[in-house]
């Protein structure tokens, strides 16, 4: 089966051949074309699918337990959270960065590290807000 992206896209406002594109969203790069008169995007279809899966996985809300095992404690991971992951083509037996959030809050990351420096960037403006705070 060929990919309908493979193919030349006419703006239906424009008439005028799209571009390709890529739109960055929440981590994820999704495929598009774009028309270059009227701006006007087209998500491929597998892409927006996947990012629905994403978004809507978000929204959900799990209860799982913490055990104790051995001088640590264990928190499982639900099954469709593993699934998503691997349809994504993260690796599962990598390292895993665990980090204390705030108060109540634990971060646990994937794979590449590189969404977290936005979370970095916001604690070193919160801890420079509070020095202030102390100074003044």
């Amino acid at each position: 089966m060929t990919d309908i992206f493979n193919n030349t896209i006419l703006c239906g406002k424009c008439n005028i051949k799209m571009k390709p594109v890529e739109i960055h969203k929440n981590g994820f790069v999704l495929r598009a074309v774009m028309c270059p008169k009227c701006e006007s995007k087209i998500i491929h279809p597998k892409d927006e699918q996947e990012y629905n899966n994403f978004t809507d996985l978000k929204k959900k809300e799990f209860n799982v337990k913490m055990r104790f095992v051995g001088n640590s404690y264990a928190v499982s991971i639900p099954k469709e959270i593993v699934d998503f992951m691997q349809e994504q083509e993260k690796i599962m037996n990598e390292m895993v960065r665990l980090s204390l959030e705030e108060f109540g809050r634990i971060s646990l990351s994937f794979g590449n590290q590189n969404h977290n420096h936005e979370n970095d960037r916001i604690r070193a403006i919160k801890e420079l807000k509070e020095k202030n705070k102390e100074v003044n």
